[in-house]
């Protein structure tokens, strides 16, 4: 079996490395390098960090077409963040990894969103990948709780994404998703990241869901900051880490004395 993997953000980083522990890996199909940071340069994507330390190619076409030569039979898809053309799904199987339990959360955010909703537990589900947005039928899929953070939740949906792959390679069976308890997982927009100090256990979910990646924004003590990690005390919100803009990462006393 000739696996491939297409995968950019960490999440897919995670996956690729867990999976050339155990599989000899044909290529890595990822996006083009893309500016980052104040100065704008060019940077290689999570998963293209991987491949050139592990030694896998590495392919990043500037557009998916059906003119591009994937050398596999099957491919993972984890995190790749492009819309892949029929032609394509159609000369492999793609199997698609995926951190919710399908039908619930699909679309491009399913970690933040169970995390803000409230759910206490979550998953990976690996199906087909379709034309329709996660809608693919299932291959595996496994519940775990929710963890502390968004980053503790991507971290245990790699490790558990590795072990179901390596439970329906190289010839899974499927079943239809469920055609009742669909939800959708917005992307993370502005707006998602502004607290409303006044709902302070909404105000800990958004910035339990947005660490350590994002981060939650809020006005305290006249400064604009990023909370980072809080905890909700006799009603209130009690930051614990916070980030004043332009400024490293710091304790919430530490930030306290330097405005006293």
């Amino acid at each position: 079996m000739r696996l491939g993997v297409a995968a950019t953000a960490p999440l897919g980083a995670d996956v690729l490395e867990r999976l050339a522990a155990e599989h000899e890996l044909a290529f890595l199909l990822t996006r083009p390098d893309a500016p980052k940071g104040r100065g704008r340069k060019l940077a290689p994507p999570p998963a293209k960090q991987v491949a050139e330390r592990l030694g896998i190619p590495v392919l990043q076409p500037e557009r998916l077409t059906a003119e591009v030569e994937l050398p596999a039979d099957t491919i993972v898809v984890a995190a790749y963040g492009l819309l892949i053309p029929e032609a394509l799904l159609e000369r492999a199987l793609w199997l698609n990894v995926h951190p919710s339990l399908l039908p619930r959360w699909r679309g491009a955010a399913p970690v933040e969103r169970a995390i803000m909703a409230g759910d206490e537990e979550t998953g990976v589900t690996i199906h087909r990948t379709v034309k329709e947005l996660d809608a693919g039928p299932i291959a595996a899929q496994r519940a775990f709780p929710v963890g502390e953070d968004a980053g503790a939740v991507y971290a245990e949906a790699a490790r558990v994404a590795v072990e179901l792959l390596g439970e329906v390679l190289p010839e899974p069976t499927f079943r239809p998703q469920p055609e009742e308890g669909v939800t959708y997982a917005a992307k993370i927009g502005p707006e998602d990241r502004e607290l409303d100090l006044s709902d302070p256990e909404d105000a800990l979910r958004r910035i339990r869901a947005l660490s350590p990646h994002i981060g939650a924004r809020a006005e305290l003590d006249g400064r604009r900051l990023t909370i980072w990690r809080a905890a909700v005390e006799d009603g209130r919100l009690v930051p614990l880490e916070v980030q004043p803009e332009g400024k490293r990462r710091m304790r919430y006393d530490e930030f306290l004395r330097g405005v006293r």
